[in-house]
């Protein structure tokens, strides 16, 4: 295929801004960037001098160049993070985490609302919290409600056939509105502070309950205002807990370092005065040469490229180049005023502070952590006599509970740890249950089959989770498929199956060796097999679950998803629809006593 003629293409272009797309000879998409002015901006990666060893590869394999010219900067740089996201080129910083932040949700239907987590499209009528950085963060709020507020937390179809109260209620977490323990207008009054407590008005929250403590006491209804004692007592420790409180408001502060080929992005997230948590990213270096640039196009692919909140104030470490762009951008997206602030006093320049301190840190730790793994790479390298060095490492596991839902897994590794953009999963079909070898042999045939059509890299490192059987197994395959560059190893468990006595068996000779406890290289194995453990059970139970979810309902003829939908609700599990007769099953509304003869007799085969 001929060269990219850069010359004619360049005498081409537009000055007016857009986006452009970079192909190389596959067809495939390398780079997406958006430019204030097209033909400036492409040109700048064709000069001689002066171009990064990143560009300097990308221009390398550029075959076709596609320009999309728009309106204005603001719809070039919406357009880009349209096609970042859909696309994801490998020369783009891209984010691994683009699944929508956890809320807490308080439904505005039910007598006695729940409170409850949320993740995912706000469609139920209510109210919404957060959002909170991690799903832990939930429930550790969730639990801090409990022991505050008592607001019940359990499943609607729990909460309506409730006879009496059930354990949280005993353990004082909830007031048992279910058994009618507390009145409407009380728990809509519970519900209240709870809701102003996650709003960040915990001083209002307090005034109030000390109100109702004082009326209480002049009632001479001493228990009550014992109970709202102690309630007040525990909302104040809790507000000593939070050490980092504002004056109010809504944020979202990032702190940026860069160093030795790593970025740390430090996000800090502030709702009501308060840093209710914090995330910190790695994204991967592209073309960007500096933080601030790292930094714009990590933010404009934050909030633009995923259904993330966007707060009215985002405290950046420093001023962007296109900062001006992105406010607008936001504005346009949430259709109200948002903010990029750098220069900022009070509490936004602590939070400020603490972001850049926690990004720093991040940073330092990310790199020892990698510069011991490029250590540990090394030392493993040694140990198995490789003349050249270790640059990819795989390793299968399989998983099963006695022959159910098998599922082999594959880990990559390179020398910046698990690479789990590449990590694959196989549903083992057509074997013997529990014959790990042939389900070995049949992941491995998948895998490497693929990767000699070009669907992928070969290792330098084939590590199997077994000993002599399944390492024969690994060599057979390569073997057939005749991949001889690739060296094989399996580490087995020692009799003592304990971490630190595994032995390593060589799968060119067959030999078995052993490494000392406090090898680097063994621990570098041991990490990357205890990952291939963990992602083919994770895989195992999900597998399993799905196949069980599949209820024996639903190979029961006339049994479509409205009617396993009724017998549920009525019932509440399969275990106790399996229980019921067949007068109880005819109860259900759809289902005649034919058919719930048919029911009764398809879950009970043998009767």
């Amino acid at each position: 295929m001929a060269e990219f003629d850069a010359k004619a293409f360049l005498a081409t272009l537009s000055t007016r801004p857009g986006v452009y797309q970079m192909y190389d000879a596959h067809g495939k998409i390398l780079y997406v960037g958006k430019a204030r002015n097209l033909k400036n901006r492409i040109t700048s990666y064709f000069r001689t001098t002066g171009l990064g060893a990143k560009t300097r590869a990308l221009v390398s394999h550029i075959q076709r160049i596609e320009v999309t010219i728009t309106n204005s900067e603001t719809e070039a740089l919406l357009l880009e993070q349209n096609l970042i996201k859909a696309q994801r080129p490998p020369y783009n910083i891209l984010l691994r985490d683009d699944k929508s932040y956890p809320y807490i949700f308080i439904s505005s239907k039910e007598q006695y609302p729940a409170v409850r987590f949320h993740r995912g499209a706000k469609r139920a009528k209510g109210q919404y919290f957060g959002p909170f950085p991690s799903g832990g963060a939930v429930k550790e709020s969730l639990n801090l409600l409990q022991k505050l507020f008592r607001i019940r937390q359990c499943e609607d179809s729990f909460f309506r056939n409730r006879s009496r109260p059930c354990l949280q209620y005993q353990i004082k977490r909830c007031t048992a509105p279910c058994v009618g323990y507390i009145t409407e207008e009380e728990y809509a009054n519970d519900l209240r502070h709870a809701s102003m407590f996650l709003e960040g008005k915990n001083k209002a929250v307090i005034t109030e309950i000390s109100d109702r403590m004082d009326v209480a006491a002049q009632s001479l209804d001493f228990e009550r205002a014992a109970q709202l004692r102690d309630q007040i007592s525990a909302l104040r420790q809790v507000q000593e807990q939070q050490y980092v409180s504002g004056s109010g408001g809504d944020a979202d502060v990032f702190g940026c370092a860069m160093g030795k080929g790593v970025v740390s992005i430090h996000a800090l997230f502030v709702r009501g005065g308060r840093v209710i948590g914090s995330r910190v990213y790695f994204p991967k270096l592209s073309l960007e040469s500096s933080d601030v640039d790292v930094l714009s196009a990590f933010v404009a692919q934050f909030y633009l490229s995923s259904v993330r909140e966007v707060p009215n104030i985002i405290i950046i470490p420093e001023a962007l180049e296109d900062q001006a762009i992105i406010e607008h951008a936001l504005s346009s997206k949430t259709q109200r005023k948002i903010q990029l602030l750098h220069s900022v006093r009070g509490d936004r320049a602590g939070w400020k502070r603490l972001a850049q301190t926690n990004a720093v840190n991040q940073l330092q730790s990310q790199i020892a952590s990698k510069q011991n793994m490029a250590q540990r790479f090394l030392s493993l390298q040694e140990v198995l006599d490789m003349d050249s060095a270790i640059e990819r490492m795989e390793c299968f596991d399989i998983s099963h509970s006695s022959g159910e839902a098998t599922v082999a897994s594959c880990v990559v590794f390179d020398t910046n740890g698990p690479l789990k953009s590449d990590y694959r999963r196989f549903n083992v079909e057509g074997v013997t249950a529990g014959d790990d070898y042939a389900a070995m042999q049949q992941a491995l045939e998948r895998r490497y089959t693929k990767i000699k059509k070009g669907e992928g890299k070969l290792p330098d490192l084939l590590v199997i989770d077994g000993g002599k059987g399944q390492v024969s197994q690994a060599m057979n395959v390569l073997e057939s498929l005749q991949i001889t560059e690739v060296q094989v190893i399996g580490i087995a468990k020692g009799t003592t199956r304990k971490a630190g006595f595994e032995y390593l068996v060589n799968g060119n000779t067959g030999d078995e060796s052993v490494m000392p406890a406090d090898s680097g290289a063994l621990h570098l194995l041991q990490h990357l097999r205890d990952e291939a453990h963990r992602f083919a059970i994770a895989g195992h139970r999900a597998a399993r679950g799905k196949a069980r979810k599949r209820s024996s309902l639903e190979n029961i003829p006339g049994i479509g998803p409205t009617r396993r939908r009724e017998l549920l609700k009525y019932f509440g599990s399969i275990k106790e629809i399996e229980n019921a007769s067949v007068e109880e099953i005819a109860k259900v509304s759809n289902i005649s006593a034919k058919l719930a003869l048919e029911i009764w007799s398809c879950l009970h085969p043998d009767s």
